[in-house]
């Protein structure tokens, strides 16, 4: 070993600067990450100092360091093999660039990885963000100075972090052309405060890295508490209730069967360190852990399901909150546009035809802090560009496991041009697709600090599984969106787009759809000219849908035509009635014909088995009109029922399907004819259009807005006389 400083030459001067330069940026970045740790940052920056200082005063010289003879490197070989062989202290080798060269079994076993997994590996990806950049400036000087050297390291050990004093110190190896660095890890105080348990035990994972969980509601504890270990410990298991509420429920979460794989380790094969923990691991801490991740699992499927209509943007909101709060510290989750066809989201993957669609960022969900909640909004606006990990699982459609993380560009780049990574200061990322077994609609990505261990292969399972049943609610969700938009689109060719002026009378007309459901409806009405003056019709065809849309076209269509050369609303229906013989459904309408005449406004009703027109007076009393008549569609043989009504100024005539009536409680009541009669009383010195919000309102509030039927009215009054 040489412990005196090397001369340098020109090409080496300028690999320390550059060197030099990417260090003080990480100590930048080191500076700004959550709960930084600045003497250790500051204790770094000095020794960056004193390292300018020496290559300063070495440039220009040559190179006289002394290599040693081939005795003494062999000897210092066994030496080295001797040390990794038998020391009883966990050490490291390292080159000049803090990669891991190789670990000993003692080593391995504080990481709680297998040797394999560490060797190749940035030493600083095991270490706590706050402190990795001043390691590695401290490796730097080491190197560079040959000057032994204690440092405090927090590992990120894979059940909770492990404080340890490491000592550098510098070494030369026959062979290699650059000095190398020995690392001995040794036990250090734990920080005050600090309650981690022993390497033996495990730290539960919980809501964003030590937030205090509120106390769950007895469904949920019923639900989770078998899942306690015999440590007692317990996780909170987030719950949120159907209107996005969170509550916690109760659950162990203790460590994970699996370690920590490399990212091309397969899911199904288990390195022979996790084989020997599974012998000293108690029976009772993998079973609470499997436990917990199964309630994970169910607590997903109830908060995505629970839902009376699948809606996209609340499913990934609660899948985020439940993920940030049991897995991770945080939860992104990144989605392609719903602009494919009914019911198929956009392919991602290689197979798609041409380049994938985008991906965008929908929820960033972590811990509920103050600094957390600002960098939140932040990351909602950094994409998941191309080169990103989201970005290539997307497209892949293959899941990543990233335990310890070594480029933290891997999540992208904020505004201000620092790694995301270092934004937030995690360590351990995972991603899965969310796809339906056919097509990549997004991806699913967590990100944790290390302070409750590395994500393992369960976790990815647990989130894969995730990944597919969000997948199938987002799909659903788009199917039932189009649905809508289709059914909205062609309900809205069934309706005129708007009410014609009539002279001398004023004319309203209210129109609310079911509130479950997709399909077009089959009520209708339309106001016309007629022969000698104006026609109002309303009505409602038997079922929904296309079938349905079909027959209530014909219906309103044939209804106007017909009263082109007939008067009275009877023989118009008649002639609708003959039209819809050949149709295999019915329909029931009422059809006003009207005579405007000054200051009064004389009415012919015409009724096929539908509710009777109503008719509000000026001074409040209402009458109604008579019955009678059958749907259309059913006899040929078809007679209406009539009336005629004469209506004075400030009459009102009102028409309505069924759906007015049959509008149920909770307690399965119809709202029925009183109450509708009680809401125009009420109203009946307010215009057309303030009649039918009152109805509208009165009738939303007795069914609690859950519209089994839809509801259509129409309302016409007679006005006073314009001195124009």
């Amino acid at each position: 070993m040489h412990d005196q400083p090397d001369q340098l030459e020109p090409e080496t001067l300028q690999r320390e600067i550059s060197d030099l330069e990417g260090r003080i940026g990480e100590l930048r970045q080191a500076a700004g990450v959550p709960q930084p740790d600045l003497r250790a940052t500051l204790d770094a920056a000095l020794v960056e100092l004193e390292l300018a200082l020496t290559v300063l005063r070495s440039a220009g010289t040559e190179h006289t360091g002394e290599q040693g003879g081939a005795a003494a490197a062999e000897n210092e070989r066994r030496v080295l093999r001797t040390v990794f062989q038998d020391a009883p202290v966990p050490l490291f080798l390292l080159d000049r660039n803090t990669t891991v060269r190789r670990v000993n079994r003692q080593a391995a076993a504080l990481l709680g990885t297998p040797a394999g997994y560490v060797s190749g590996k940035q030493f600083t990806a095991f270490c706590d963000m706050a402190t990795r950049a001043a390691v590695r400036s401290q490796i730097a000087a080491v190197v560079r100075t040959g000057r032994r050297h204690p440092v405090k390291v927090r590992f990120l050990g894979r059940d909770h972090p492990i404080d340890a004093t490491v000592t550098l110190a510098r070494v030369w190896i026959r062979g290699e052309p650059d000095p190398m660095v020995v690392a001995a890890a040794g036990p250090a105080n734990a920080p005050a405060g600090d309650t981690d348990p022993s390497p033996g035990q495990a730290k539960p994972r919980r809501s964003a890295a030590g937030r205090a969980a509120p106390a769950p509601s007895p469904a949920g504890a019923a639900r989770t508490a078998s899942a306690r270990g015999a440590s007692g410990r317990t996780a909170a298991a987030q719950a949120v209730s159907a209107q996005g509420a969170s509550a916690r429920t109760t659950s162990a979460q203790t460590v994970s069967t699996g370690t920590a794989p490399a990212p091309d380790v397969p899911a199904r094969e288990e390195p022979a360190h996790a084989r020997s923990t599974h012998a000293t691991q108690p029976d009772d801490e993998a079973i609470a852990t499997i436990v917990h991740r199964m309630d994970v699992l169910a607590t997903a499927s109830e908060l995505l399901l629970d839902e009376p209509v699948f809606n996209e943007t609340v499913a990934i909101r609660r899948c985020a909150r439940l993920l940030a709060a049991e897995l991770a510290d945080w939860a992104f989750i990144d989605l392609t546009g719903g602009n494919g066809g009914p019911g198929s989201p956009p392919q991602g993957g290689a197979h798609s035809a041409g380049a994938p669609p985008a991906l965008r960022r929908q929820v960033v969900m972590g811990p509920e802090d103050e600094r957390s909640v600002e960098a939140a909004r932040m990351l909602e606006e950094v994409e998941p560009v191309q080169g990103t990990l989201p970005h290539t699982v997307f497209v892949t459609r293959q899941s990543a496991l990233r335990p310890h993380l070594e480029n933290l560009d891997v999540l992208g780049v904020c505004p201000d041009g620092q790694p995301l990574c270092g934004k937030i200061g995690v360590t351990s990322v995972l991603s899965v697709p969310i796809e339906d077994g056919d097509h990549a609609i997004g991806t699913i990505t967590l990100a944790a600090s290390g302070e409750y261990g590395p994500f393992d292969l369960m976790d990815l399972g647990v989130v894969q599984r995730l990944g597919r049943y969000l997948a199938l609610v987002i799909r659903a969700a788009r199917l039932y969106r189009r649905r809508a938009e289709v059914a909205d689109t062609l309900q809205a060719g069934l309706l005129p787009k708007a009410l014609p002026a009539i002279p001398g009378v004023s004319v309203a007309a209210k129109y609310l759809t079911a509130t479950h459901g997709s399909e077009v409806g089959g009520d209708f009405y339309d106001v016309f000219r007629t022969e000698n003056g104006w026609g109002l019709i309303l009505g409602d065809v038997c079922g929904k849908g296309e079938d349905a849309a079909a027959v209530t076209a014909a219906a309103r269509h044939c209804a106007r035509l017909a009263a082109r050369w007939k008067a009275d609303p009877g023989d118009v229906l008649g002639i609708v009635n003959e039209a819809l013989m050949d149709e295999d459904r019915f329909v029931t309408a009422v059809m006003a014909g009207l005579t405007v005449e000054t200051e009064r406004v004389i009415v012919s009703l015409g009724t096929a088995g539908h509710p009777p027109a109503l008719v509000v007076r000026a001074d409040g009393v209402i009458r109604s009109a008579s019955r009678g008549g059958v749907p259309l569609g059913l006899f040929e043989d078809f007679e209406a029922g009539q009336d005629t009504i004469e209506l004075g100024v400030g009459d009102t005539l009102i028409l309505h399907s069924d759906g007015v009536l049959e509008a149920c409680n909770m307690l399965r009541q119809e709202f029925g004819q009183e109450r509708l009669l009680e809401a125009l009383a009420g109203h009946a010195g307010d215009t057309p259009a303030g009649m039918l919000d009152a109805v509208e309102e009165a009738l939303l509030h007795y069914c609690d807005s859950d519209l089994r039927d839809d509801v259509s009215m129409l309302a016409l009054r007679v006005e006073p006389a314009s001195l124009d």
